[in-house]
């Protein structure tokens, strides 16, 4: 498995960098509109290349898509936690109860209740 995925790696490597070297020609990148970056009193223009446009874009959709897959998952997470929290809590109260039942072997549960000083 190790082997196809280290496959893949390399075929997709040569594929970006042939797509690379097929897009070398500069391309003009302004940052606003004319009308607004007149408005705005900001211009920005850069000339890049074709291929870091293109990979540019792609980079940047992974990087909403994986912010909003986080912001969609939160509701899991706090549940998660909440259970998580709730195990440990019931892991102690029965850690608890099982001790208390080890002293109280051999004893009868009415002694027993009578040596805690009380009934219920």
């Amino acid at each position: 498995m190790r082997l196809i995925r280290y496959l893949f790696l390399v075929l997709l490597a040569i594929c970006l960098v042939v797509v690379a070297t097929a897009n070398l020609d500069p391309v003009s990148v302004t940052l606003l509109p004319g009308e607004l970056a007149t408005y705005s009193g900001f211009q920005f223009t850069a000339e890049v290349p074709l291929y870091v446009v293109g990979f540019g874009g792609m980079l940047l959709g992974l990087l909403i898509g994986f912010f909003w897959e986080w912001l969609r998952e939160s509701k899991h997470r706090s549940v998660a936690s909440r259970q998580r929290r709730e195990t440990a809590r019931m892991q102690r109260e029965l850690d608890r109860l099982q001790a208390e039942k080890r002293r109280n072997d051999g004893h009868d549960d009415v002694l027993a209740l009578i040596e805690k000083g009380g009934t219920r």
